[in-house]
């Protein structure tokens, strides 16, 4: 669930904001139009229009025969909206000019009946045959690419970026609770769209950034030297400020409206101007303006599914032979699929360099995230100012050297570069903005807020403050498996209040069945002056174990004791004891290559109904107690531009279109400090997330592995990760027993294909579920050589045997091991179903066919 932990906590950054004054004086705007048929162009008379909110039924006004309408109201209102009987209900958002008009276009319903439709004008069938505005947009699309900056061989420019994010619609009566009485300076009103009800912000985080940027065609290279930067920031101790930045601006990325896909909120949105628009959009010619020179048309566009990851919207193209956009303003449909986004805009307008070339200018998205329609919830806004632009102005190569991002200003001098900012920032702060940098900081000094800080810490992280030390992780307390019967766990690690350079973790936990005591114990020191876990890690580690495992389960991110995982289908009593002292050392850089070299040595014995037997060619049967091994390792990993989140015990991935490649390697030493075996375990593998536009995204794992050495047992050998709880886990087999293939030479293929709702969204009933789509293919090829096959070697330990003397473990054979399934995510916003498939072995003992597993999955 390392997916999921990310979206959930920074819903809690806000949410714990909650749990703990400038006034605006009433404005009016006066607003005067006309409703129109998009596809005919036509008036639409008696149309019903008002603002959108609550209680507004006193502004609410009616076109006349001709469509035109009037219409004065507060300036609180941000948007209005226009309906009539037989036509799809539009909403406009509104600008904050005192005077203003504006034409609203509305579609035709698509099982509009003629015969109720009061006096509009008959439909036609849209096409894209002869229409001028497709004709128009693929003008666009051909002229795309000698319209952008990128056209030059060199590029530079300067760039001003601000994200500011806070609470929002928060009532009066919510003010008034006792446990914020002393709070009510970070709260401040704001514009309500409910005249009858005084609503109020809290604004609650800010980043900027001013950079000088450079961009290069040939090699295609882009580096951005940042000459100031400030940002809110939270209490290390509970927040990862770098992360929580890093996934802001995923949410809120940069638009560009000539990319074939835009990304927001961690989805693709098609581009009205890609390739395949014309294929998803409807486009109407709505105007053309000849006010400004060039002339420019007015193009509208609507989705033609609106459930669809598509915008809805209007471009301004430039008609003098250039097809270039001058400005666009992007929303979305209210039914998209897409999940806690209740209003989401994108404003962008271009201007023409002295080479009369159009380059993006300003670029504003305002995303408004809430859990309820008309609930509280978390707006933001991301500007981006872009100026003094120079094209064809050559930079030496040594400009571009080193990463893409680098840092031009002192860190350590941090009241200079705020008067930097000060004294540069393109656009001035507003009142509330101006506020949040000081409020942050006094509110992290208040017990109160540290109280609730600890509380979402131990919600969220499973961890209890305790001054240095952290105790938890509290769902893996209690467990229980059929080897230790009931377990119960305690442990605990330390904070940065205890050491910034020095971590250490360590738990004890007790088996009632078996009757025996298990701990772990590790200590982590920074070689870098940072923080243990701050990126770039550069530390060294200790630690000892001494605990139960099932063979070849190595689960990341989770601990195999946790809670949930105790519950299990079948027989799951092989299990292994085990004591291993292990020396690590890591090394990050900053360009997301690292590597690791380990040391360790590992005892390992059976446990429940596993047994470690050699049966000579005579029959006769021994047993052995245990299994010693020494081991050293090396592992290599390049994740370029790689992103995450920072949490304690791992690192939750912010996925983008890169992909991730690692090597390891293992060798074992036969002969020092008892071990028994000499052998060497290669894997190679990569990560990649394919974006597919319309057609959701697919990830993708590859992996080759290869042991070379003779006479190793099957404990040593590659056990292929299997799974019999009733989790659908991501990177095991889920219908594959424990401990039911080894190989020594293996390749596979994990395959997870989420659509979208691309299908679902078609199906007019179920649609107004918002479920998604999801498919997997997972298949493994892989062998075992004679000197390691126990079938064929007779001194190895032989395979597992259940109570009817029939093998449960196996070497593949001639053919993959695959399993496929088809599932539903989406539902109720946080749950995916999957119903599993085991493609071929079924005739093994005690193998299922058919299964339903699920996943806690959030996801915008």
């Amino acid at each position: 669930m390392k997916n999921n932990s990310l979206v959930k906590y920074c819903f809690l950054i806000f949410t714990f904001l909650i749990g703990f004054n400038h006034i605006s004086s009433a404005q009016t705007i006066h607003i005067k139009g006309k409703v129109i048929n998009v596809e005919t162009l036509e008036a639409i008379p008696f149309a019903t229009v008002s603002p959108v909110g609550q209680d507004v039924s006193r502004y609410v006004t009616q076109a006349n025969e001709n469509g035109q309408f009037v219409l004065t109201i507060p300036a609180q209102f941000t948007k209005i909206s226009a309906s009539i009987v037989g036509y799809e209900t539009q909403e406009i958002t509104l600008t904050s000019e005192a005077s203003q008009d504006i034409n609203i276009y509305l579609l035709p319903e698509e099982n509009q009946i003629e015969e109720i439709v009061i006096r509009a004008p008959r439909r036609t069938k849209y096409s894209n045959r002869n229409n001028p505005a497709v004709e128009l947009i693929r003008q666009v699309i051909a002229h795309r690419d000698e319209n952008r900056l990128k056209n030059h061989e060199y590029v530079e420019y300067e760039q001003y970026e601000k994200v500011s994010l806070g609470l929002s619609n928060l009532s009066e009566k919510f003010l008034q609770r006792k446990a914020l009485k002393n709070y009510q300076f970070l709260f401040e009103q704001e514009d309500a769209e409910n005249q009858n009800q005084t609503t109020y912000s809290l604004p609650a985080y800010i980043e900027e950034r001013l950079s000088k940027v450079y961009q290069k065609r040939s090699p295609n290279k882009t580096k951005q030297l940042v000459l100031a930067e400030q940002r809110a920031q939270f209490d290390p101790k509970f927040v990862d400020n770098d992360g929580l930045s890093s996934y802001f601006n995923r949410l809120y990325e940069k638009v560009d409206i000539y990319d074939n896909n835009i990304s927001l909120v961690t989805n693709q949105f098609l581009s009205p101007i890609a390739n395949s628009s014309p294929t998803f959009y409807r486009f109407y010619i709505t105007d053309t303006i000849k006010t400004e020179t060039p002339y420019l048309v007015e193009l509208s566009f609507f989705p033609r599914n609106k459930a669809d990851m598509l915008f809805q919207g209007k471009l301004y193209v430039t008609l003098d032979g250039k097809y270039a956009v001058k400005s666009a303003d992007l929303g979305v449909a209210k039914d998209i699929n897409l999940n806690f986004v209740r209003d989401l805009h994108v404003r962008l307008s271009f201007n023409q360099d002295e080479n009369q070339k159009y380059f993006l200018e300003n670029s504003n998205l305002l995303l408004d995230f809430s859990l309820t329609e008309k609930g509280s919830g978390i707006k933001g806004n991301r500007t981006v100012l872009y100026s003094d632009f120079k094209t064809d102005v050559a930079q030496p190569d040594s400009v571009y050297a080193g990463s893409a991002v680098e840092i031009a200003y002192n860190k350590d001098n941090e009241e200079a570069t705020n008067d930097f900012l000060s004294a540069n920032r393109p656009l001035p702060l507003a009142k509330n903005e101006l506020t949040i940098y000081s409020n942050i900081e006094d509110l992290q000094l208040m017990p109160g807020f540290k109280r609730v800080m600890d509380i979402a810490s131990l919600v969220f992280t499973g961890y209890k403050q305790a001054g240095p030390v952290e105790i938890g992780p509290v769902n893996t307390f209690y467990s229980f498996n059929p080897v230790e019967g009931f377990r119960l766990r305690v442990g605990g690690r330390t904070t940065e209040q205890f050491s910034k350079k020095f971590y250490a973790e360590t738990y004890v936990a007790y088996g009632f069945r078996d009757e025996k005591w298990k701990y772990f114990l590790s200590g982590t020191y920074s070689l870098n002056n940072k923080s243990v876990y701050t990126f770039p890690m550069h530390y060294i580690r200790a630690s000892f174990q001494r605990d139960t495992k099932i063979p070849g389960q190595n689960l990341d991110f989770v601990q195999e004791d946790n809670f949930l995982l105790s519950f299990k289908r079948g027989e799951n009593e092989r299990y292994l004891y085990n004591d291993i002292y292990r020396l690590e050392y890591k090394k990050e850089f900053e360009n997301n290559f690292s590597y690791s070299l380990g040391f360790s040595k590992w005892k390992q014995s059976p446990a429940g109904i596993l047994t470690y037997q050699v049966i000579n060619p005579i029959g006769e049967s021994t047993l052995f107690n245990e299994l010693n091994t020494t081991e050293l390792s090396l592992g290599l990993r390049y994740a370029p531009h790689e992103e995450f989140y920072q949490g304690k015990l791992y690192r939750t991935p912010i996925y983008n279109k890169y992909p991730i490649f690692y090597f390891n390697y293992t060798a074992g030493v036969k002969g020092f400090l008892e071990g028994e075996y000499n052998y060497h375990n290669f894997t190679l593998g990569a990560d990649k997330r394919f974006y597919l536009s319309q057609f959701g995204y697919a990830d993708i794992n590859l992996e080759g592995k290869y042991l070379a050495g003779d006479n190793i047992p099957f404990p040593l050998l590659t056990i292929h990760r299997a799974n019999q709880t009733y989790a659908y886990q991501l990177a095991s087999y889920n219908l594959m027993n424990f401990l039911e293939f080894v190989s020594d030479r293996s390749v596979s293929t994990n395959v997870q294909y989420y659509m979208n709702g691309f299908l679902l969204n078609k199906i007019p009933v179920l649609k107004k579920l918002k479920w998604r789509e999801v498919f997997s293919f997972k298949a493994i090829w892989g062998d075992l050589r004679p000197e390691n096959n126990p079938n064929i070697n007779s001194s190895l330990f032989q395979f597992q045997r259940n109570e009817n003397d029939e093998f449960i473990t196996y070497a593949l054979g001639n053919k993959p091991y695959m399993e496929a399934s088809a599932g539903l995510t989406n539902i109720f916003k946080f749950l995916r179903v999957d119903v599993v498939k085991r493609l071929n072995y079924l005739d093994q003992p005690n193998v299922p066919e058919w299964g339903v597993r699920a996943r806690f999955k959030f996801d915008f």
